[in-house]
């Protein structure tokens, strides 16, 4: 078993208090082998990314690193790293030690519903899947999730679990499309699914971002665990022995034609 606290907080447009937010739920996250925060949990989607893109070794990884080592467990957490005009928006894994594992830069921009993310983000390229807390984590955030490609890649390079980190947009139906889009993951790959979102924030409501629902999602499509959309921190269990008997029932990894990985 692996215990995983998802940690659905509200994020601020300032790094500083989305850090003591990061320290407050790890706090609360006892017993969690991995914690998983939203997508950009450094600072809030705008134009102020920009200004406020750190490099893994500034002051918000590397107090996320610190509270990592603290409380003895692994932490993905959504940033913005700096780059040429644009920046990444990245999924960094943290192991319980401290260090850095891996830095999933997203690579599908939601040019959607008006939206225009590659304005000031540069996509990135690689599929990542990152040893952590036990598991192999196949890293997917926000907008990727409608890209079934990525998440079977995932599963092809071994992932045991998807970590899908998601500052998810408001709107008519939007809420459907994420709880639907993160069961249809975890079902066509039988493979487990922690889903984590920002929480709504009142005081900057006007952007849109953030509906929470964060889940947990078992490898036949059952949803274990629903934050709903306030603030919190729950801590669920994903047992590789659900896996193996989902997949002996529903061998669908093995069934398939076109684009079959066979050892």
């Amino acid at each position: 078993m692996t215990r995983i606290a998802l940690c659905q907080i509200p994020v601020s447009p300032d790094p500083s208090a989305n850090l003591k937010r990061v320290r407050e739920a790890l706090a609360k996250a006892e017993g969690a082998d991995l914690a998983i925060f939203p997508e950009a949990t450094l600072t809030r989607y705008g134009s102020r990314i920009t200004d406020l893109a750190e490099p893994l070794d500034g002051p918000f990884v590397s107090g996320v690193a610190q509270a990592a080592r603290e409380h003895g467990l692994a932490v993905i957490a959504g940033v913005f790293e700096p780059g040429s005009g644009r920046v990444h928006n990245t999924a960094v894994a943290i192991d319980a030690h401290g260090s850095v594992k891996a830095a999933y830069r997203k690579i599908h921009l939601f040019d959607s519903f008006g939206a225009k993310e590659s304005e000031l983000v540069a996509p990135g390229a690689e599929p990542t899947v990152v040893e952590l807390a036990g598991l192999r984590v196949g890293l997917i955030t926000c907008y990727d999730v409608r890209f079934p490609e990525l998440a079977r890649a995932l599963v092809d390079q071994g992932a045991e679990l998807f970590a899908v980190i998601a500052a998810w947009g408001s709107g008519p139906l939007k809420e459907d499309h994420w709880t639907t889009l993160v069961r249809a993951r975890a079902l066509e790959n039988t493979t487990w699914t922690a889903a984590v979102g920002q929480a709504p924030n009142p005081a900057e409501s006007s952007d849109g971002f953030g509906v929470g629902r964060s889940m947990l999602v078992d490898p036949l499509g059952v949803v274990r665990a629903d934050l709903g959309t306030n603030p919190g921190i729950q801590v669920v269990e994903v047992d590789p022995e659900v896996t193996a008997a989902a997949r002996t029932a529903l061998p669908c990894l093995e069934h398939r034609v076109l684009g079959i990985k066979r050892s």
